[in-house]
């Protein structure tokens, strides 16, 4: 089989991820490599030890080890060309955050979106990448109590910023480009089921009707302060509303205390946590609240860690989601058109136990059958075979 590298050492929630995957690559028969970002001297040595020729293959998340990092780009080469060694990367956030580094990779480099609206940009805008299969993220299972035995009703795992603090990005050129941009924020906000993407060159195609692809990926690359401002307002909108509804919601993650709040004794600082961490308090909450990162055609590890661990997760949708995850049976969908809606959403939860319970029972057997890291190592293992 394969030897596979994997990354160490970068953002702790993609290191989290590629440990989990280590861990499955090895029940499967894969000889682990774990290169270490911190100790790039030392790790390149024992990666040239490492490495069987026409027998290795390199696995990473957000351009590890892709990002011009010295040991393996020197005088204008790049390290993995040079031994041939096939690149494999899991892109976890929306391709137009990198454009200059996809527009770099090298000759054997492969793609792999985590949503299919992702997907279908890269077949547009990069159709000369190599694309690799729609691979989901996966769920995590750690020890977790009964639903009912839970000390937190409901419970946030994700860091929060004013959208606010955005508007350095949105009034830095002048007024009409200040007006063009809160006409795409005030577009998704009003209309929150379109893709990012599709709002973009929608927004400039009127401003600009003869933008090639090419021009539209390098407008949509300087624009995505818009992703992050709406994602933080659905995310500061979705736990205000509960508050402010006299519920208690435990916040993990930085950034919660400048959320404003009329009621803000409701949301309770928990402070930033590691995935391992995110994962305890999850497995001790009945209700995981979820609000995607605009996935509209795929799944955040949110909801299948709060699947997999015992906890009913609340979440908004995507198309993906409705496909894959039935409302009602094992997940509980809410629109965040009707967001006024919600905490009517929470309080029947919490008034039916035997119904939470069930709820999340089924949805641990979803998660546990398909939506695994053992799951997403099988289907990479098959992909690297070809």
């Amino acid at each position: 089989m394969k030897k596979i590298i994997l990354f160490t050492g970068g953002i702790e929630t993609q290191e989290y991820f590629s440990l989990q995957l280590a861990n499955a690559f090895t029940k499967i028969g894969h000889e682990i490599f774990l290169f270490d970002l911190n100790e790039e001297e030392k790790s390149f040595t024992a990666l040239c030890n490492f490495i069987e020729p026409c027998n290795t293959i390199m696995l990473t998340f957000n351009f590890h080890g892709l990002n011009n990092e010295e040991c393996f780009y020197q005088d204008g080469k790049i390290f993995w060309d040079e031994v041939s060694i096939p690149c494999y990367n899991i892109v976890l956030d929306h391709p137009f955050y990198y454009h200059t580094l996809i527009s770099n990779v090298p000759p054997l480099y492969t793609h792999i979106s985590i949503d299919l609206g992702h997907e279908a940009y890269m077949k547009r805008f990069y159709p000369y990448i190599t694309r690799g299969p729609f691979l989901p993220l996966a769920g995590t299972e750690i020890e977790h109590k009964p639903w009912v035995e839970r000390s937190k009703d409901i419970v946030f795992t994700g860091n929060y910023t004013p959208p606010k603090n955005f508007d350095e990005y949105i009034t830095r050129l002048n007024e009409d480009y200040t007006v063009f941009y809160h006409g795409i924020i005030d577009d998704l906000i009003a209309h929150p089921d379109q893709d990012m993407d599709s709002v973009f060159v929608k927004h400039l195609t009127r401003e600009m009707n003869d933008l090639s692809d090419d021009n539209l990926k390098l407008c949509m690359e300087n624009m995505i302060f818009i992703d992050l401002y709406v994602r933080f307002y659905f995310r500061g909108l979705v736990v205000r509303t509960l508050a402010e509804s006299g519920y208690q919601v435990h916040v993990y993650g930085g950034g919660w205390d400048l959320l404003e709040c009329n009621y803000p004794e409701n949301i309770i600082l928990g402070g930033p946590l590691d995935s391992e961490g995110c994962l305890k308090v999850i497995a001790d909450s009945k209700i995981s609240l979820n609000v995607m990162p605009w996935f509209k055609n795929g799944a955040h590890d949110r909801v299948f860690n709060s699947m997999l661990n015992g906890a009913l997760c609340v979440s908004d949708d995507s198309i993906w989601m409705r496909e894959n995850i039935i409302d009602g049976e094992e997940i509980i969908y809410y629109s965040l058109k009707e967001i006024n809606k919600l905490p009517s959403i929470i309080n029947k939860i919490l008034s039916n136990p035997d119904k939470g319970e069930t709820i999340t029972k089924a949805a641990y057997q979803k998660v546990k059958t398909f939506h695994t890291w053992d799951s997403r190592a099988k289907v990479l293992s098959n992909l690297f075979s070809i």
